[in-house]
C-alpha cells in the first residue's frame, strides 16, 4: 500500500484494553481509535474521513511489496510484517497494555507501537497525524526531547518515543536500525525508558490475554473461532462501570450508499440478555458480574424512566448530532454522534432487563446474589411492562417514523411478568409469583390471537399485521412457544422462505423510513441458525453457521450486516449482537467434549479423523454458496 492509496475497508483488526480500543488494517496503520474512552473523539478517524488523509497513525516501509497481519494466538495483540522489494523486513506489534498491577486492573489509556528491523536495511516513515472535535485538523504539534504534544479542541494526546522526534513531526525517512516504541495516551509524562518499559508491558499483557482464554469454557469444535469472539466481545467492554458498547465505532453504513448510519458506542439494554447468555456460556463470570452491575445501576434508578440506550457511563447524553469534518466510511455519511434511539418508546427494554437480572438469581458463582430487595426493584419495571405492552412503540428495529403494536416488544414484557413470576418462586413468595403469572399468561394469550397470522402462515412482526419479521424467531428461545409448536416451525418455514436472499437473512422486506432494507442482518442469520437447531434441523443449521464463519473479515471479526449479493460487510465493528450471536451458536451446535476420541463408525485408519476435524471436515456438505455457483 502506497502513502495515498488508502480505501476504507472493514477488513481491520481490535486492539484494546477496557478502556481504549484502536482498529487497524491489514498494512499496520491505525484507522480508528477513540480518546480517552471507547465513545470519545476519535483522534484517529481515517475510516469515516473518506478521500482526506487524516486521523492515522501508520508506517510506510520504501519499495514495500507485500504485508500480512495476524493476531498473536489467544490474545489482543497485534503483529504486522511488512516486506519491501529487497526482502527487508519490519514488524509492528500493536497493543493497549492491561494486567493486574498493585493490587487492580492497570489499563491505562495507552496504545503501544514496537516496530522492530527483521532483516535487511529498511527505510520507512512514522506518521502521525491526529483529529480532535469529529475530524478537525490539530494544531501544529509541540515537541519535547522525547515527546510530541497534540492538542486541539479535545483532550490533547501525548506521543512518547525512543525516536528522534523530529522524525514523527515532520515525517522523516530513516533507516531503522534498531526496534523504536511510540507510546500514544494521554498527556502525561513516562518516567521510564520506553523500550524496556514497552517490552514489560508487551509480556504482561500477552500473558493477560493468555490466563484469560485459559479460563473460558468453550465449545469443542470451533474453538479459534469462539475465541477470537470472545476477545472481541471483551473489548467491547468499558470495564470502569461493566458497560457493553453495541460496537467500537459510529456511522459504518448498513449498506452502500443509504443513511442508515448510526453510532453504537453506546449501550442496548436488549443486548443484555445475549450477551449475558455468551459470558455465562464461556464461563467469563467477571466480565458477566461487571455487566450485571451496570444492568442493576440502571435498574436501581426507579425516578428515572427506562430508556433503550445508555451511555458507558450511565447517565451520559445520548444526543444525536452530525459531525460535519468527516466525510464518511467511503465518503458515505452522514457520520453521527449519540444516537437518538434513547429517546424512543422501545417496550422490549423492560424485559431485557428483568430477563438479564434474572441471572443473579439462579447463578451461585455470582459473589451477591439477586434478593428479595433486588426483586422489589425489579417489580417497578414488571409494572411498567405490564401497563405498557399494547402500547405502540418503535420496536427492536427503531422505527423512526411510525411506531406499532411489536410482537417482539409485547413478548419483552411477557418476558419481564413470566420471570418474576419464577424468580418470586425461587424466593419463596407465593402471592407475587401468583400475580406475576397471572399478568404474563394474559400477555401471553394476547400475543398469540393476535401476533399469529394464518394468511401468512407466521407469527408477525406487529399485532393485526401481516409483515414478516426475524424477531419472532425468538420465541422458544424466550419461552413463549415450545419449538415443536406447529405455527412455530411454519414460522420458521415461512421466514426461512421469504425474508432470506442468498442464503442470508433479513431483518423485514417491507419498506420503512429509509426505503427498502438491503442487507442481511447478522443476528438475525444467529437467530435462524438456533431456531433450525431447535426444531431438529441440525444439519441444516451447521450448514449455515459453517458458512457465516466464512463471512468474517480477515482477522475473524463480524460487523452488523452483510450484503446478500457481494458478500461484503456492512455496518460498525466489531458488533456486539454478532459476535455473542456466534458464541451461542456453536455452542449449541458443537459436538461435546466426551466425543473428541470416540471411535468412528467402520473407521479406516488411513481416514482417522483427528481432534481438530470437525464433523463438517469428516462429512462435507454442500452449502448455499455452492449451490448458487
Amino acid at each position: 500500500m502506497t502513502a495515498n492509496s488508502y480505501r476504507s475497508s472493514l477488513d481491520v483488526a481490535a486492539i484494546g484494553n477496557g478502556r481504549v480500543a484502536a482498529l487497524i488494517d491489514p498494512g499496520g496503520r491505525m484507522v480508528w481509535w477513540c480518546f480517552p474512552r471507547l465513545d470519545g473523539d476519535p483522534v484517529f478517524c481515517r475510516l469515516l474521513a473518506g478521500p482526506e488523509d487524516k486521523g492515522f497513525c501508520d508506517v510506510i516501509l520504501e519499495g514495500q511489496v507485500s504485508a500480512t497481519s495476524s493476531y498473536v494466538r489467544n490474545t489482543g495483540i497485534l503483529e504486522t510484517v511488512l516486506v519491501d522489494g529487497n526482502g527487508a523486513r519490519i514488524k509492528i506489534t500493536d497493543f493497549a497494555p492491561r494486567f493486574p498491577r498493585y493490587g487492580r486492573s492497570f489499563h491505562p489509556t495507552q496504545l503501544i507501537r514496537r516496530i522492530e528491523p527483521l532483516n535487511g536495511l529498511p527505510r520507512i516513515t512514522c506518521r502521525v497525524r491526529p483529529t480532535f472535535d469529529y475530524g478537525q485538523t490539530a494544531a501544529i504539534p509541540s515537541q519535547g526531547s522525547n515527546h510530541i504534544r497534540y492538542a486541539g479542541s479535545g483532550t490533547p494526546i501525548r506521543v512518547t518515543t525512543d525516536l528522534a522526534v523530529s522524525y514523527i513531526v515532520h515525517e522523516t525517512p530513516f533507516i531503522l536500525s534498531r526496534p523504536i516504541t511510540l507510546v500514544l495516551g494521554s498527556d502525561e509524562p513516562i518516567e521510564s525508558a520506553v523500550d524496556p518499559m514497552s517490552r514489560e508491558f508487551l509480556e504482561q499483557t500477552r500473558e493477560y490475554w493468555v490466563n484469560w482464554v485459559r479460563g473460558l469454557a468453550i465449545s469443542y469444535e470451533w474453538q479459534p473461532d469462539v475465541i477470537r469472539a470472545a476477545i472481541s466481545l471483551k473489548l467491547c467492554t468499558f470495564e470502569e462501570t461493566g458497560a457493553i458498547t453495541a460496537a467500537l465505532t459510529t456511522s459504518i453504513p448498513e449498506a452502500p450508499n443509504t443513511p442508515r448510519t448510526w453510532d453504537y458506542r453506546f449501550c442496548w439494554l436488549r443486548d443484555a440478555y445475549f450477551v449475558i447468555q455468551a459470558l455465562n456460556r464461556l464461563g467469563a463470570t467477571q466480565s458477566m458480574e461487571h455487566y450485571l452491575d451496570y444492568i442493576t445501576t440502571i435498574v436501581a434508578d426507579t425516578e428515572s424512566p427506562l430508556k433503550p440506550v445508555y451511555g458507558i457511563v450511565h447517565n451520559d447524553t445520548t444526543e444525536e448530532r452530525i459531525a460535519p469534518d468527516l466525510q464518511g466510511f467511503l465518503g458515505m455519511g452522514p457520520v453521527r454522534v449519540g444516537n437518538l434511539a434513547s429517546k424512543q418508546l422501545q417496550h422490549d427494554a423492560y424485559g431485557s432487563v428483568i430477563l438479564g437480572a434474572s441471572q443473579m438469581f439462579i447463578d451461585q458463582r455470582l459473589p451477591r446474589m439477586g434478593d428479595v430487595s433486588l426483586f422489589r426493584e425489579l417489580e417497578h419495571l414488571g409494572q411498567q411492562a405490564r401497563r405498557r405492552y399494547l402500547e405502540p412503540d418503535a420496536g427492536i428495529w427503531e422505527y423512526r417514523g411510525r411506531e406499532r403494536i411489536h410482537t417482539h416488544s409485547a413478548t419483552m414484557c411477557w418476558v419481564a411478568c413470566d420471570r418474576l413470576a419464577r424468580i418470586a418462586i425461587l424466593l419463596n413468595l407465593p402471592d407475587r409469583a401468583d400475580y406475576w403469572r397471572q399478568s404474563a399468561d394474559r400477555i401471553r394469550s394476547e400475543i398469540l390471537t393476535r401476533a399469529w397470522s394464518a394468511k401468512r402462515g407466521a407469527f408477525t412482526g406487529a399485532f393485526d399485521n401481516t409483515e414478516l419479521d426475524a424477531s419472532v424467531l425468538l420465541l422458544p428461545e424466550l419461552g413463549l412457544v415450545a419449538p415443536d409448536d406447529p405455527r412455530f416451525i411454519q414460522t420458521c418455514d415461512t421466514i426461512g422462505r421469504e425474508l432470506m436472499r442468498n442464503g442470508l437473512m433479513l431483518r423485514y422486506a417491507a419498506e420503512d423510513d429509509f426505503g427498502l432494507p438491503e442487507s442481511a442482518f447478522l443476528a438475525c442469520q444467529f437467530w435462524y441458525i438456533d431456531a433450525l437447531a431447535s426444531i431438529g434441523r441440525t444439519g441444516q443449521a451447521r450448514e449455515l453457521f459453517s458458512e457465516l464463519l466464512g463471512h468474517r473479515n480477515a482477522f475473524g471479526m463480524l460487523s452488523e450486516d452483510l450484503h446478500p449479493a457481494t458478500g461484503q460487510l456492512w455496518g460498525n465493528i466489531p458488533q456486539t449482537y454478532s459476535m455473542a450471536g456466534l458464541i451461542n451458536s456453536a455452542m449449541r451446535l458443537s459436538r461435546r467434549w466426551d466425543d473428541a476420541w470416540a471411535p468412528l463408525p467402520h473407521a479406516d485408519p488411513e481416514h482417522v479423523r483427528t481432534p481438530e476435524m470437525t464433523e463438517l471436515d469428516a462429512a462435507p456438505v454442500e452449502t448455499t454458496r455452492q449451490r448458487r455457483a
